[in-house]
């Protein structure tokens, strides 16, 4: 991994954190990813609470993914936006570590490269982060590119909270396109996290799991929206079956086994439809 040249004028760190709010870290993992990490960024730039330092780790890119950080780097010299190579491995997992090895902030915010943050997403984290118990957070995701609904925020607070609500006793869960983790708390889970070379696990939730294990806190907050491309929803039926699966697979993995293993995959399978039907 290695971490490229880009001009860096921080901010000065009085005036970037407020009070004694924790810092939030923002960690992107990217590949290929040249269509989307303008405007991810471009809502990283607009929060109402500037984060603590932005962190893009390119994973094997081969499109204009990096060149559009840099220009967005340079255009923004004051908003302390990095760019990092982690070529040594391909997948999610290895991108993300390196992002999170790399920050230094109280709080490890991890969204994707299509996810579009809400302008008070920062303060929101931090609120939340204010209470010593929570060990993480997450909250909801509306999808921006369901053509059928136009400019209503089409939102999936119902499943995420209702996900939550069920983590709480059987299945933990986080969603990786909207969440933070405290960085005490995967200091405490960095050793027994999957590594799942076999690319079959969700990784959030195996985050999830861990810190479940640890005794940790995972809270949900509502307020703390992001919007994200329903892409995935472009996927064959087969295809987003088998991306649901990966939440009995990452379950049993942990010889998690309840009847409310199944409920992600229906309430996701049900929302599947729903927005495809949308995009038509």
């Amino acid at each position: 991994m290695t971490d490229v040249d880009i001009p860096r004028r921080r901010r000065g760190r009085a005036a970037r954190a407020v009070a004694s709010a924790p810092t939030v870290s923002l960690v992107i993992p990217a590949f290929n990813e040249e269509a989307t990490i303008e405007r991810c960024l471009l809502a990283v730039l607009a929060q109402t609470r500037a984060p603590w330092e932005v962190i893009v780790v390119d994973n094997r890119s081969t499109d204009g993914t990096a060149e559009a950080v840099r220009r967005l780097a340079r255009a923004h010299p004051e908003a302390g936006i990095r760019l990092l190579r982690q070529f040594d491995a391909q997948g999610l997992v290895p991108t993300r570590n390196a992002g999170f090895a790399a920050a230094t902030g109280d709080v490890l915010g991890r969204i994707d490269a299509d996810s579009v943050l809400a302008p008070d997403w920062v303060e929101n984290v931090s609120r939340a982060m204010e209470d010593p118990a929570v060990g993480a957070v997450t909250g909801p995701v509306t999808y921006y590119d369901v053509p059928r609904f136009g400019s209503l925020p089409v939102s999936d607070d119902l499943v995420r909270r209702t996900l939550w609500h069920l983590g709480r006793r059987r299945c933990p869960f986080l969603y990786g396109s909207n969440m933070a983790i405290r960085a005490t708390a995967w200091k405490s889970i960095e050793h027994a996290a999957c590594p799942d070379h076999e690319d079959v696990l969700h990784e959030d939730i195996d985050l999830a799991v861990h810190l479940k294990q640890t005794g940790i806190r995972v809270a949900y907050a509502p307020r703390m929206r992001a919007g994200v491309s329903a892409r995935r929803l472009d996927s064959s039926p087969a295809s987003f079956r088998a991306y649901t699966h990966r939440f009995v697979a990452t379950y049993e993995s942990h010889g998690i086994d309840h009847w409310t293993l199944r409920a992600p995959r229906h309430l996701l399978q049900g929302l599947f439809w729903a927005t495809r039907r949308g995009r038509r």
